[in-house]
């Protein structure tokens, strides 16, 4: 019997701990998609969204950031967005009456933003893929010397230098 009742209080205080968890996750109605765009309506509300190969449409509010790799972000007109709108290889449009809260970014794509869109950050766009490829190749070849010179020292430490090398005894 005490062995069972000490698993009920086990199992209760789990409870107890995982409830707080399960409404978090419920209220921030964070999104996450691949190779399938994902669309907020007008009437709808949510949080983060993170979209990998593919779009994301806004005509709603967006209560979080919003992120797409290879892949557009649109702010259509009347949308919310309360955070950052970011796209790497992509670009990010914004229609007429569109508010961002933060910053926008298009790396690898263009920002095409409407007159009467407000945005209340900074807004960068680098066009091109020659900036994906710098931003990636730069701190390849950074690690690649480091790598040489590792390999480098080692083969040098290991190589016997001449003047301390013991003079051979014939016999």
């Amino acid at each position: 019997m005490p062995g069972s009742l000490s698993r009920v209080v086990v199992l209760f205080a789990a409870l107890i701990l995982a409830l707080p968890a399960v409404g978090f996750a419920e209220r921030s109605h964070e999104r996450f998609q691949m190779n399938r765009d994902i669309r907020v309506e007008q009437n709808d509300k949510t949080g983060d969204l993170t979209c990998l190969n593919c779009s994301v449409y806004i005509r709603g509010e967006v209560a979080g950031d919003i992120f797409a790799l290879n892949g557009r972000g649109v702010v259509e007109q009347g949308a919310q967005v309360s955070g950052d709108v970011a796209t790497l290889l992509g670009d990010v449009r914004l229609d007429d009456g569109s508010k961002i809260a933060g910053d926008v970014a298009a790396i690898g794509g263009t920002v095409r933003r409407s007159p009467q869109a407000t945005i209340a950050g900074d807004v960068s766009s680098m066009g091109g893929a020659g900036w994906v490829m710098l931003a990636f190749l730069v701190p390849l070849l950074v690690v690649a010397g480091l790598v040489a010179l590792i390999v480098w020292l080692f083969r040098r430490a290991r190589r016997p230098h001449p003047l301390t090398a013991s003079p051979v005894q014939r016999v």
